[in-house]
């Protein structure tokens, strides 16, 4: 070969890789993050929560601490998560993450005491961030090659979340059908086992497509940061969202079961609702695009309070339906448009600490959520009562959105 032949074919790009080559692919593989991390490690808990109150004869208050466990842990993974990236990589954080949180599941699937379960909740919870984060930032970088799907792309990653919700409302039954079946004694550790074992299998297909984007068009230097000041309405309207969305979405099966509905509408409740998370990738994209401030976050916000408080006016099953899927259409829009206002404001080099930030803002919401909502509910007016509360932080969570303005 001359020489001139051999330049010619040094100067030919290399391949591209798969998140250039194959953005939605890549998407929806890392989509598998968000299904773990949140619609198995954590909203599957909705589905086992009455059958454990029964077994197990818990209050509304020590079923509330349970989530209120799962979002301290979340507080205390969000914490340590931008240093475990910056030494080990976005990559190793989303992929040990996952395998922390199913082996984590599987705990419980050999536990009663209370205490005990409230320890696998937090444990389960620090390795959820480590997923969520690092997946969310992952999307970003993912959106950065791909401008002009860049919503669409993060939508899809948080759209994920409702995946795992599917998955939780089709496989918990069976498993508990299975374990009733055989006179197991406490036949929701089966279930907690077996969500253990589909977030493994989950790890196992996101792994490798997820290691195209950790490198991807990162620059490590640059001017500017974040800095928490100038998204004070940002954080605080999303500190009320974590407050209120958890309410609903560790109550609402057991208001379903408390009003007579069946096992079979409760799963396809459940089912709707997670269809509609996955549905909500496409619905809101071009808004998380449009607006560079706080508008997109006060408009979802609203909008969740309204599906929030319809169960606590109405026992109607369409209404019931109406309020799951509007709640399943909007609540990870929320999510998405936190990840959508630090990429629009920050240069990339500060998206893991602005996309932290408001990831410990908001489990610091769901911790207080839980507990509360579980404590009004054992009082009079019941698990409605508990939901107005949770529609009321979401309203006030809306207006402090409205005022977060965009950076010059």
């Amino acid at each position: 070969m001359d020489k001139h032949a051999k330049a010619a074919l040094d100067s030919l790009p290399g391949p591209r890789s798969l998140a250039e080559r194959r953005p939605f692919l890549t998407a929806f593989a890392l989509a598998l993050g968000a299904a773990i991390s949140l619609g198995l490690t954590r909203f599957s808990y909705a589905l086992l929560l009455p059958p454990m109150r029964a077994d197990l004869d818990w209050s509304y208050f020590l079923s509330g601490a349970m989530n209120t466990g799962n979002a301290l842990g979340y507080f205390l993974g969000a914490l340590a998560t931008p240093g475990l990236m910056r030494r080990y990589g976005a990559h190793a954080a989303l992929v040990g993450g996952a395998v922390l949180a199913g082996l984590f599941m599987m705990l419980s699937g050999f536990v009663v005491d209370a205490d005990l379960l409230i320890g696998q909740r937090v444990l389960a919870g620090i390795a959820s961030a480590f997923i969520f984060i690092s997946g969310g930032l992952l999307a970003a970088r993912l959106g950065l090659l791909h401008p002009e799907r860049s919503g669409l792309l993060l939508g899809i990653y948080y759209g994920g979340t409702g995946l795992g919700i599917v998955a939780s409302a089709l496989l918990v039954p069976v498993v508990l059908d299975a374990a009733s079946a055989h006179g197991v004694a406490h036949g929701w550790q089966w279930a907690w086992i077996a969500l253990g074992a589909l977030c493994l299998l989950a790890t196992l297909a996101m792994a490798v497509p997820a290691r195209q984007v950790d490198g991807a068009a990162s620059s490590a230097n640059g001017q500017g940061g974040f800095r928490p000041r100038d998204f004070g309405f940002g954080l605080l309207g999303y500190l009320m969202f974590g407050v209120g969305y958890i309410g609903y979405m560790t109550f609402v099966i057991a208001l379903l079961r408390e009003q007579g509905m069946s096992g079979a509408t409760v799963t396809l409740f459940y089912a709707a609702l997670g269809l509609a998370v996955m549905a909500s990738s496409r619905i809101w994209a071009r808004m998380l695009d449009r607006f560079k401030g706080g508008q997109s976050m006060a408009i979802l916000n609203a909008l969740l309070g309204v599906a929030t408080i319809l169960p606590a006016l109405t026992a109607a099953p369409v209404l019931m339906f109406v309020s799951g899927l509007l709640f399943g259409g909007i609540f990870l829009s929320v999510v998405a448009s936190t990840t959508a206002l630090v990429r629009h404001n920050l240069p990339q080099h500060a998206w893991s600490s602005g996309i932290s930030a408001f990831t410990t803002v908001f489990a610091l919401g769901q911790i207080v959520g839980p507990s509360v909502i579980g404590w009004i509910a054992d009082g009079p007016g019941g698990l409605q009562r508990g939901l107005v509360f949770s529609a009321l932080a979401l309203f006030i969570g809306a207006l402090l959105a409205s005022r977060q303005r965009p950076l010059s």
